[in-house]
């Protein structure tokens, strides 16, 4: 009776409603319906005892409820019988008994005593480990995860971005880190290594109060084990076999809970280079995705702009006059100073770069073994060029480039470089003279881009390429290149650039469209080749004619005469090869009769039939089982005039995908 009497004491002075020792007189009057053993006091009977001094009602049934929870004594097989309310919550117990015999909640109480600190905080440490919420998420897959680093060295300092999950020893309160959570952010292997890249690491800490809350949970949840364990063997009542089942597996759910809440404090460095630990709200959110959105924690997810990364750029990567830096440690820079926002994506960083690079922002340069320079303008480095520490991001101002690719030269490629059709290779030695600046429209403004320098040389080994790729065509004076080596003396700064002509079509050489190169119904190469220049204004490249002059002879419009020169041939041996239009070609000759024993169906089928035809195959082949069936197709296409190149290879392209040796020819 004391016992309850000091628990009843203890509600009544929780209970602020209640003056009048409601709860210790409750505890009487069910001790008095209790005797003799196995009577009981009915909630109704309580109510009508204690109802004289008008307790408010509300508060009278938390009161009560709250010493049903708390009792030592009160019979779990009276108390049980408690229903459930809308609400989830049990309503006061239809009856009331105290016994001589503890009931579960007592005993659970003197099984605390016997569990042992180290038991929960073993506990403890497997249940932060698995508990997945504290180490996944979307945004955690992208980062270097470490469940439970026991030591600084644990986390990499290699510039990447890396999130750990501390265990207890590093708990924390807000605004003062732990010593073991600074010494993660400040040291590697030791104290004489400081963190390089602090700024690259994020730490989860529990919070002290909330962390001793879970060892709590864990205690009590040891507690039921414990009762469960001394009543091993012994026979109870289902209803206390039952309560105490379930407060087993209410203890055993509440852990992973407390322990999630436990987590509520990030320890980081802030962007005045001071480790903080600041608070967040916990949810059923994964923990990085929480601390990730949280603004202090400064996370960036997305990658910066090029523009961003320039020495005008928010960013203060640049020293005052510095035209060059590494790339790694423009990379790096985010990892290691705190003015800078933390890039959950490192390699983000440098894509970030090569796109710059490939925009024509700037330069990326590598200085090679034998102190030669290799730059890359608008265009990629290669993978080994990228993993060398020396590779250096250099402004287009101060850059002179050892290489363009000759891509770079197509019209409309570079920004003001094609102000008309035809340029002269004067205008291309001064777009890259250096200093030049062109402007790049943008989504509602334009940038202003400078065009770095390279040598007349460097230049002109570019338009060699792009002359001999077939991407530019080249004239000086009479001569005119495309597709092949430019003649040395011809690459002047006078010579003429311009994108490549139009195909020829093969009607346009034959003699109604081209009279001029015709005579006795013979030409030459070099006659069509004089005559189809004069006709569009300028002289042609001999690649361009010599394709149409090809096109002739495939569509059987044109033929070589037996005096004809070698073809094809380049333009030293035009001259030589003699055209003539072609003649009839003869009939095919009869096909050869079949073999004995062969027999042979011949008509000419209209194209429903052959579909008609095509439904049967199944049919044939069915009633031909045993024999060597076989089908021979020909496909014949004319009319007035020979076909035109466009109708022949269209149908070809279809052909080819019944079969490659179906072609008309």
């Amino acid at each position: 009776m004391e016992g309850e009497l000091a628990k009843a004491r203890e509600i009544q002075a929780e209970t602020g409603a209640l003056g009048f020792r409601e709860i210790e007189q409750a505890v009487f009057a069910t001790f008095l319906h209790s005797q003799p053993i196995g009577q009981r006091a009915l909630t109704r009977e309580l109510y009508l005892l204690l109802g004289h001094t008008r307790p408010d009602k509300i508060e009278l049934e938390k009161a009560l409820k709250r010493w049903a929870d708390v009792s030592w004594f009160l019979d779990e097989a009276a108390v049980g019988d408690a229903e459930v309310g809308p609400d989830g919550q049990k309503k006061l117990p239809k009856s009331w008994r105290l016994g001589c015999r503890p009931n579960l909640r007592q005993m659970h109480s003197a099984a605390l005593n016997r569990v042992a600190p180290e038991v929960v905080e073993s506990r403890l440490l497997d249940e932060i480990a698995k508990l997945k919420s504290l180490t996944k998420g979307d945004s955690a897959a992208r980062a270097r995860v470490h469940n439970l680093p026991t030591k600084p060295k644990d986390i990499e300092d290699d510039g990447e971005f890396h999130y750990a999950v501390l265990g207890p020893l590093a708990a924390s309160e807000a605004g003062k880190p732990s010593m073991l959570a600074r010494q993660f952010i400040e040291e590697t292997t030791s104290a004489d290594k400081p963190r390089v890249y602090r700024n690259a690491l994020v730490l989860a800490v529990p919070s002290l109060d909330r962390l001793e809350a879970a060892r709590n949970l864990i205690k009590n949840h040891y507690g039921w084990l414990e009762v469960e364990f001394q009543l091993k063997g012994q026979e109870i009542d289902p209803i206390r076999a039952k309560t105490l089942e379930q407060e087993i597996e209410k203890s055993k759910k509440e852990i992973p809970k407390a322990i999630q809440q436990a987590y509520n404090l990030v320890v980081t460095v802030s962007e005045n280079n001071e480790i903080e630990a600041f608070q967040i709200t916990v949810n059923e959110e994964p923990l990085f995705n929480i601390i990730k959105n949280k603004g202090r924690s400064r996370i960036q997810e997305t990658a910066v702009s090029a523009e961003a990364l320039l020495p005008e750029g928010p960013y203060d990567l640049w020293r005052e006059g510095e035209t060059s830096r590494r790339v790694k440690d423009l990379v790096g820079a985010f990892a290691q100073f705190p003015h800078l926002p933390k890039m959950l994506n490192r390699k983000a960083i440098l894509d970030t770069l090569l796109d710059g690079c490939r925009e024509g922002l700037f330069v990326l340069s590598l200085m090679r073994p034998d102190r030669s320079v290799r730059t890359w303008w608008r265009e990629l480095p290669d993978d080994n060029a990228l993993k060398d520490a020396g590779l250096e991001v250099v402004l287009p101002e101060a850059a002179s480039l050892s290489d363009l690719p000759y891509s770079l030269l197509i019209p409309g490629v570079l920004p003001g470089l094609w102000e008309s059709p035809e340029i002269s290779l004067q205008t291309v030695y001064e777009y890259f003279a250096g200093g030049k600046v062109v402007k790049i429209p943008r989504e509602g403004y334009e940038e202003p881009i400078t065009i770095p320098r390279a040598e007349n040389e460097v230049v002109n080994a570019t338009v060699h390429q792009a002359v001999r790729s077939g991407k530019i065509w080249l004239t000086s004076g009479p001569a005119s290149i495309l597709a092949e080596d430019i003649p040395a003396g011809l690459l002047t700064s006078d010579a003429i650039l311009q994108a490549p002509p139009k195909p020829i079509s093969p009607l346009e050489i034959l003699p109604e469209n081209l009279p001029e190169a015709w005579s006795d119904q013979r030409t030459t190469g070099l006659s069509i080749s004089a005559a189809i220049s004069k006709k569009n204004g300028k002289t042609l490249p001999w690649v361009t004619v010599r394709s149409a002059i090809d096109s002739g002879f495939s569509a059987r419009m044109i033929e070589r005469s037996l005096d004809s020169g070698p073809w094809p041939c380049d333009f030293s041996g035009a001259q030589n090869v003699r055209i003539v239009l072609a003649k009839e070609p003869p009939p095919p000759p009869p096909p050869p009769p079949p073999p004995p024993g062969v027999l042979v169906a011949e008509a000419e089928l209209q194209p429903n039939q052959i579909q008609d035809l095509a439904e049967q195959v199944a049919d044939i082949k069915k009633a031909a089982v045993g024999l060597e069936l076989k089908f021979r197709i020909r496909i014949e296409l004319g009319g007035v005039q020979s076909p035109s190149d466009e109708p022949v290879e269209g149908i070809n392209q279809i052909l080819g995908e019944i079969s490659d040796k179906l072609k008309l020819k």
